[in-house]
């Protein structure tokens, strides 16, 4: 066996016991493509690619590879399925014919929401609040038709990571009776130009099909950050297409409630916020007493407990996000369970291993208050950060 051909089964053998190490694939596909076999290149290269739709590197590699290959035989002899496997999670086909499936309406596939705000523990100013703003008028369309209010509609959900937002997000659908979709930016985000609006257009064209539908958009200060503090023009489009579709230029939004998640609404495009899109915000803060209390109940049920005072150990984690109440449950039954393996008994999971794991678990908000601090005193010229001053000088950070 030559150097250069060990070299490469060296380098399979590390792509192999680590497949998600995207520069350690892109030497062996310089190997590959130096050796000549642009076909095991283009395999790696599809791997690659489907994990960073985006990377230049592996995209000038797939151009070498594709520039460099010889050319097919004209006999029947060459594997065009084959070729056509290897390329298909990183080249979309040239043509378009009668075999390539319909694009799935995920929308329709999604079940009408299961969870209800009862389901959400404490936070009942959140909640009354919510109801106030959007769930009483879209659970009375007789009176909204009356008083003209239309029936579509958006809600920002914003505050701390780690806080419910999600969990809200399907509560609301829940109560509406709605069929909930959470939409991500592997969704919509596409490499190629144009894409990824159409992407978001066809989003929307599915929900107005299932109406009533709940569209859930994550970190929308990813998908909708201001086209001020953007580069390129790629982007900027995806903005505008969100923006088309929200207003429902070509059809009606009725019954299409669109819900948006982020941790940095100031990073958000104003016009997303105007009157008429995401114009209602709700801050959804760290979870209250009662709700850590039940937090902490759900996340140690169906686990080995004995003597827990979930009450006093509510009372201890204020400050801490919903995430850092799991956290917190999980290490705690990882030491239990440390402890039951060197005992050989079943140990259950006592006040003991929770306050060790308190006394180490820190909240995780700490950098997010931080910023909010500094929006609130320099940039809430227009109050729409008042309820976050309110929260701030309730905790003595102003």
């Amino acid at each position: 066996m030559s150097d250069e051909a060990k070299i490469i089964a060296s380098l399979l053998r590390a792509v192999d016991s680590a497949p998600m190490d995207g520069p350690l694939r892109l030497l062996l596909v310089n190997q590959l493509l130096d050796a000549g076999r642009n076909d095991e290149a283009i395999s790696q290269l599809s791997v690659i690619l489907g994990q960073e739709p985006n990377s230049v590197p592996a995209l000038l590699a797939m151009r070498r590879a594709l520039s460099t290959s010889p050319a097919p035989p004209s006999d029947d002899g060459y594997d065009w399925d084959r070729a056509a496997r290897n390329l298909a999670d990183a080249v979309p086909p040239a043509y378009a014919d009668e075999r390539v499936a319909p694009q799935p309406d995920y929308v329709a596939d999604a079940e009408p929401g299961a969870v209800r705000l009862a389901d959400v523990g404490g936070m009942e100013q959140v909640k009354r609040r919510l109801d106030a703003a959007f769930l009483a008028p879209m659970r009375n369309p007789e009176l909204s038709r009356a008083f003209r209010k239309s029936l579509r509609g958006g809600l920002l959900l914003y505050g701390p990571p780690g806080c419910g937002k999600t969990f809200i997000a399907r509560a609301i659908a829940g109560e509406l009776g709605a069929r909930f979709h959470s939409v991500t930016l592997a969704d919509v985000l596409d490499m190629f130009i144009g894409n990824s609006e159409r992407h978001l257009r066809d989003v929307f064209t599915a929900a107005r099909r299932n109406a009533p539908c709940v569209l859930f958009f994550d970190e929308i200060d990813a998908l909708g950050r201001k086209r001020s503090q953007m580069a390129n023009n790629a982007a900027r489009g995806v903005v505008n297409q969100f923006l088309t579709e929200l207003d429902g230029v070509d059809t009606a939004n009725e019954g299409v409630f669109v819900l948006a998640a982020t941790n940095a609404p100031w990073d958000v495009d104003v016009a997303l916020r105007r009157p008429g899109r995401l114009d209602r915000t709700l801050l959804v803060l760290p979870p209250d007493r009662p709700a850590r209390e039940a937090i902490l109940r759900h996340h140690l049920k169906g686990r080995p407990v004995s003597g827990l005072r979930l009450d006093a150990l509510a009372k201890r984690t204020d400050g801490y996000s919903g995430a850092d109440l799991a956290h917190l449950c999980d290490s705690a039954a990882e030491l239990a369970l440390m402890n039951s393996a060197a005992s050989g008994t079943v140990h259950p999971i006592t006040m003991a291993e929770l306050e060790s794991v308190l006394a180490q678990v820190r909240p995780s908000i700490g950098a997010w208050l931080e910023a909010a601090r500094n929006v609130a005193l320099y940039a809430n010229e227009s109050g729409a950060y008042d309820e976050l001053v309110d929260y701030l000088n309730a905790r003595k950070l102003l």
